[in-house]
Order: structure tokens, then C-alpha cells, then sequence
């Protein structure tokens, strides 16, 4: 892990982003008024204020998961050096954080980095006394020639040979004792290290309250009265077109799945489209990963069987007993397709000439937490397997050159969801909304009319992280300068669709009461035949 990047990106270009300025904005009902942001000083990144009301920890997730990685795996290079001279910088950043028990490993880490200087300094001693000993043991009688070895020698001359190869056996034995503790002391500050979240963006807000940075569209009500017009959940939507099919898919596969019919499928087909044409045509190569990854590839990539709060987060793939007894690396289903993306240069030595190294992946992704949401498990908002159309990046270890590519992810974002005619806010995330892998996030919330009673209609559908080295150095991921120096290129990732997300924006700020209709935005008409609206039709 590297200090973490300094200094706000360049502002968004997107025309037709509302970008906040000193005129007034029209106002919004009382049900769509945004809360004002805190807005916290941004000048020091290892600020020590106190985080407002710090959500309970249970106990069981108190300590890192052991690491046991198969053979395989690459071997994660963590900077344990800036971790040991920055523990309260990094204790700090983890109470920041939500990772309140990791608070405490930079602390242990020290402790345990003592330790094992302490075994190495009995080891040497240890090996410079056996090497006496055997000395002694080719040549008796002979001098060491050390003044300060030559008390230890004259004890070795009056030993018997049997007493010598007594004592060589023992030597042996305390030496592959404090080998074995050297071993394990290393191991354990290893695993805790692995724990620790990325440091975090000197301009990301601390506390819990995101930043509003930009808007997307105007408001669809956006008066102080709240107009004529019917709003209908997307549920309702869905089931009164007959496209969305929920009952159908629990009996096949439980709660938080869902069938799309018809225009709905089709629909999903045409945002997938959409959105790899218009990453193509900004110059990201298209690529299409597999569902399925090692899960040490999962881990080093952030994602870990449970988070911080002990929610489970993945899909791992049971493992006959035999398969994990001889080691065979387990498989989890990938919940983003940043996870293969990041992957594919695993073990690698990246050129400086290729950077950046721009890709963009349509898949199917799957969480495992879709079911610990209450009420948001209702519909398409959140679900257990979803396709998402995913953009990453490797690039220079530069904060400039690093900044321009998370710049140019947010501008598509901006530019898809914008010509979707969603009415959208940009937000700079706070600390505590942050994955362990990135130093900065910015999400995009579009405007739900079933959603105005929770967080006044916003829901996220996109987001963009900057990751730094956090990823590349637990992949072995590698950029040989042209100097010949070999450094750690940073990863940055971002959501172009989640298109479950925008489907049920789309039908909810579609819909037309009086036609019982949904109008599809122009856009996507290519892709849906050129028709116009999804209206109801006689349907077995």
C-alpha cells in the first residue's frame, strides 16, 4: 500500500451535467429535497476528528480470516515498512473507515516486527555458534583468532567429540525452533497487514455523508407541489406489462432473483449494447470474462468472504475434501467483473509504453448479500445475480495520469445515464462508504420515484473507485519503467451499466399513467426495433 492520492480530479465536462453553483436551483418537493452535505475540511488526509456514531462490530469478525493460499496464488508484496512507520496514520484511517478492529493491527504489527528481530538476532548468534562449533569439530585444538569468540572456543576445546556433536544436534534443533517462530511471526503480520484498507484520498469526506459534486437532467417534479402526474414502482410496472416475472423465478431459485420477459429482456440486451459501444468508441477494449474466479483472486482484489460488518459477500463454490486436502485453489462466483479483469495481469510485468490499459467487460455478477436488506429486496434494486457492464484500468503510479482515467470513466457515466434522461446526482463518497480497496470513490445516484421515502428517491447505479497499488501488489502485478525499474501500476475501476438498476429507473420514469406505457429512451430504439413505448399487450 502507497500514501494515498492527493488533489481533486478536473471537474467533469458533460454538458449536460447541472454542476452546483451560486444560482439557484429550482426547488424540489419535500420528498426529493437533498440533504445538505457535511462538507469537511479536505486538507489533511490522516485527519484525527472522531467519526459521528459508530456502527456496533460483532466480535466474530473481529480478526482476519487465516491466510491459506494455494501454491498458485501470487504472492502479495504489501509495504509492511510504511505501515510500521505510520501505525497511528493507519489506525486512524481504519477507525475512519468502519474497520474498527483492524484499528488495532498496525500496533500489533510493530509488536510482532520486534519480536521477530529478536528471534533474528538469537538466530545469528545461534548460527555463529554452531559455526564455532564445527570448526572445532574439523580442526580441535585450533584458535578461533577472535578475541570475542575465543571464550566460546576454549569452551568447545574441552568438550569431548560426542559432547560436541551432542551440542551441534542441539544447536540444530534451537535453530529450527526460532526459524519456525521467525516463519510464523511473518505469516501473522502478513495476515493482519492484508486486513488493513487502503489508505484514503486527501479530498474524500470523513464521516458518513457523501458530497454532492454535480446533477444529471433536470428533476421530473421539480416545483415545490408535487404535480398530477402518477408514479407507479417499477414491481407494479413490471407485472401490470406482464415483462417482470419475481414469483416465478423464487420458485426456481429463491428471493433476490427475477425473470425478464419481452421488452424487458430485450431492453436489458440494448443497455448492455449501449454502453459497450460507447466504451468502444472511447477507446476501451472490450472483453468478456468469466463468471467464475479463484477466490484468492477475489481476495486480493478486496473482495473477502465477509466485509468489515460480517455480511457474506460472495458465492464460493463447495470443495470435495480431497480437492481441499491437496490443495486445489477454491472458486467463488465473481460479483463484478473487475475481479477477472484484474486477474488477467496477474503474475505479470506490464510495459510503461502500454499504460493505461483501458477495459470494459458486460457480465454476470453475484452477491450474496442481496438478502440482508429488508425492503430493498423487493424488485430489481437489489439482487443476488445481475449483468453489469464494468470499466477498468491499469495505470502509471502518477496521480495526474491515474486522475485523468477516473475522470474520463465518470464523464461515461455521466454521458450514458444522462442521454438515458434520468435524472441523476454525482457524489464524492465518504470514508465510511469505502471499499478496503480504494482511496477514493464516486457514486451516481439516479432518482427512483418508488424510493422517495428512503434517501429521498436516490439510488446508486454506477460508481468509480481509485485503487492505487492496493490490488496490483496482492496480484504480483508489475510496470517495468524505462528506466529498468520494476514498480507496482494502480488499478481504477467503474461501473458503465448496472442494468438491473437503470431498467427499473427507466420503466418508473417512463411510465405514463393515462397510456399504461413505458417510453423508451431514444437511445436504446436501435436496439429495441425502433419501438417507441412497451405497452400492454395480451400475453399467455
Amino acid at each position: 500500500m502507497r500514501p494515498p492520492l492527493s488533489g481533486a480530479g478536473r471537474p467533469f465536462t458533460y454538458l449536460r451535467c447541472l454542476v452546483q453553483t451560486s444560482r439557484q436551483r429550482p426547488t424540489v418537493s419535500t420528498r426529493c429535497r437533498l440533504r445538505k452535505p457535511q462538507t469537511t475540511p479536505l486538507a489533511s488526509y490522516h485527519s484525527t476528528r472522531a467519526l459521528p456514531q459508530d456502527p456496533p462490530i460483532t466480535p466474530e469478525h473481529q480478526q482476519p480470516a487465516p491466510v491459506r493460499l494455494p501454491a498458485t496464488a501470487p504472492k502479495a508484496a504489501l509495504d509492511l515498512k510504511h505501515i510500521r512507520q505510520n501505525p497511528d496514520l493507519y489506525a486512524q484511517n481504519c477507525r475512519e473507515r468502519n474497520y474498527h478492529a483492524a484499528a488495532s493491527y498496525p500496533a500489533r504489527i510493530n509488536d510482532l516486527f520486534t519480536q521477530w528481530q529478536a528471534k533474528q538476532r538469537e538466530a545469528r548468534g545461534l548460527r555463529e555458534r554452531g559455526n564455532l562449533l564445527r570448526g572445532q569439530l574439523a580442526n580441535p585444538g585450533r584458535t578461533s583468532g577472535d578475541d570475542a569468540d575465543e571464550e566460546e572456543a576454549a569452551v568447545f576445546r574441552s568438550m569431548s567429540r560426542e559432547q560436541l556433536l551432542e551440542e551441534a544436534r542441539k544447536i540444530k534443533a534451537d535453530l529450527g525452533a526460532i526459524e519456525e517462530a521467525e516463519s510464523s511471526l511473518a505469516a501473522e503480520m502478513q495476515r493482519l497487514a492484508l486486513a488493513i484498507p487502503n489508505l484514503t484520498s486527501d479530498v474524500t469526506p470523513r464521516g458518513d455523508e457523501p458530497l454532492v459534486l454535480s446533477y444529471i437532467n433536470d428533476h421530473p417534479e421539480p416545483g415545490p407541489a408535487l404535480s398530477d402526474r402518477v408514479w407507479r414502482s417499477h414491481v407494479h410496472i413490471g407485472a401490470e406489462l406482464g415483462i417482470l416475472d419475481f414469483a416465478g423465478a423464487a420458485s426456481t431459485s429463491g428471493w433476490g432473483w427475477y425473470v425478464l420477459l419481452d421488452e424487458a429482456a430485450q431492453l436489458e440486451q440494448a443497455l448492455v449494447s449501449y454502453a459497450l459501444a460507447a466504451a468502444t468508441r472511447a477507446g476501451w477494449r472490450q472483453v468478456s470474462p468469466p463468471s467464475m474466479v479463484y477466490s484468492h483472486i477475489a481476495g486480493a482484489c478486496g473482495f473477502q468472504p465477509r466485509d468489515a460488518h460480517g455480511e457474506t459477500q460472495i458465492y464460493t463454490i463447495s470443495q470435495a475434501a480431497d480437492d481441499a486436502a491437496r490443495g486445489k485453489p477454491e472458486l467463488c462466483l465473481a460479483g463484478t467483473a473487475e475481479i477477472p479483469l484484474a486477474g488477467m495481469k496477474a503474475d505479470t510485468i506490464l510495459d510503461e509504453p502500454d499504460l493505461p490499459l483501458k477495459r470494459v467487460a458486460a457480465s454476470r455478477c453475484y452477491r450474496a448479500e442481496a438478502g440482508a436488506r429488508g425492503g430493498e429486496t423487493k424488485g430489481l434494486y437489489r439482487v443476488h445475480e445481475f449483468t453489469k457492464v464494468e470499466l477498468f484500468a491499469w495505470t502509471p503510479p502518477d496521480h495526474d495520469a491515474t486522475s485523468d482515467i477516473f475522470d474520463e470513466m465518470i464523464d461515461l457515466q455521466t454521458e450514458l445515464l444522462g442521454s438515458l434522461g434520468l435524472h441523476c446526482r454525482v457524489l464524492e463518497m465518504p470514508t465510511a462508504d469505502l471499499g478496503a480497496s480504494a482511496v477514493r470513490k464516486c457514486d451516481i445516484e439516479a432518482f427512483f420515484p418508488s424510493r422517495r421515502d428512503r434517501n429521498d428517491g436516490w439510488g446508486e447505479v454506477t460508481s468509480a473507485s481509485i485503487c492505487t497499488d492496493y490490488q496490483t501488489r496482492r496480484l504480483a502485478t508489475r510496470v517495468k519503467l524505462a528506466s529498468g525499474k520494476l514498480v507496482y501500476p494502480w488499478t481504477v475501476n467503474g461501473t458503465a451499466l448496472a442494468v438491473p438498476r437503470v431498467l427499473a429507473a427507466i420503466l418508473e420514469n417512463g411510465w405514463d399513467e393515462s397510456e399504461m406505457a413505458v417510453t423508451i429512451p431514444e437511445v436504446l430504439r436501435p436496439w429495441m426495433d425502433g419501438r417507441e413505448k412497451i405497452g400492454p399487450k395480451r400475453r399467455c
